[in-house]
């Protein structure tokens, strides 16, 4: 598995070395241009022995399972894909101090449906300020909820991650790499690892896999500047939803769901005026603020520094 990237290099770990230093490794010529991320299975040939100044090359890229992707902005047709193969997003989001952005976690959100991850909402800061209001907003979807605060006990986060690959992402000034240290008692001496992959240059910008104590992995990912969704289209979103993706089976041709005046005749306006208390009601106007996010074009700015 690919745990780190460095301008041209890629940190490797061997399914039979886990545990050991990371084998630094090139891309093959005959890859060509082949994106090649954090999280990606690949096959590796040559010096595997991981000893200092030795190199191996990557030949082979296993297809991918899931993949978390942004574009530069809401404009911008070219896909970037951040991490591959995660099995959740762990939207990490302070309840005080940042003020908590419900759209970040929105476009969080549409990222992770759309690319086959399992979001989970992940609340910092609780010290300061009750978490329970911030985490209502996203009740009718039924997103999984845990808090990290310094003074939590962090098993319910721990018991989420562990023996999964998750990606983690936030805002600066949220508690992300203090959740990430908590999480990984050897983060800093292993991000110090992963650092000499490249030619020197620190990974607090890039996204970086670190093996958890309980099993599985982390991906923190301060790098992302912003959280474009060009990418995705409306059905994506509903179509995780099974009861939503058989009602809208009924739209008309072209209909966005965002319901009147853009879409009169969408066929999620039924549902909420026939039982508006209703899950699948809730569920319906909690997913159009989903697409409502999905077509602003404001950018979310996520740290490029570990906060």
């Amino acid at each position: 598995m690919v745990v780190s990237r460095d301008r041209g290099r890629w940190g490797v770990v061997l399914d039979d070395g886990l545990g050991t230093d990371p084998v630094v490794c090139m891309r093959a010529r005959e890859l060509g241009r082949t994106a090649i991320v954090v999280g990606d299975r690949v096959g590796v040939v040559g010096d595997t022995s991981g000893r200092p100044g030795t190199l191996a090359r990557i030949v082979k890229l296993q297809d991918r399972t899931s993949v978390l992707r942004r574009t530069a902005d809401d404009t911008d047709p070219f896909e970037r894909i951040v991490v591959a193969n995660a099995d959740q997003l762990l939207i990490v989001c302070a309840v005080a101090q940042p003020t908590p952005r419900a759209g970040f976690v929105e476009r969080a959100l549409v990222a992770a449906y759309a690319g086959g991850l399992k979001p989970v909402l992940c609340l910092t800061k609780t010290d300061l300020a009750d978490p329970a209001p911030f985490a209502a907003q996203f009740a009718a979807l039924d997103i999984p909820v845990v808090i990290s605060g310094v003074e939590d006990d962090l098993t319910a986060v721990t018991d989420t991650v562990n023996k999964h690959i998750t990606a983690l992402i936030g805002h600066s000034g949220v508690g992300k790499s203090t959740l990430v240290n908590r999480l990984v008692p050897d983060a800093d001496r292993a991000t110090g690892v992963v650092s000499g992959v490249g030619k020197g240059r620190h990974t607090s910008t890039q996204s970086v896999a670190l093996p958890l104590p309980g099993g599985g992995w982390i991906v923190d990912t301060p790098g992302i500047r912003s959280f474009g969704l060009a990418h995705i289209d409306p059905d994506q979103v509903i179509g995780v939803f099974d009861d939503l993706a058989e009602i809208v089976q009924d739209c008309p041709r072209g209909c966005t769901h965002a319901g009147p005046p853009a879409d009169p005749e969408c066929a999620l306006d039924k549902v909420i005026a026939e039982d508006p208390d209703g899950p699948t009601a809730r569920r319906a106007v909690a997913v159009r603020g989903l697409l409502a996010a999905l077509r602003t074009n404001e950018e979310w700015e996520l740290d490029i520094e570990r906060d």
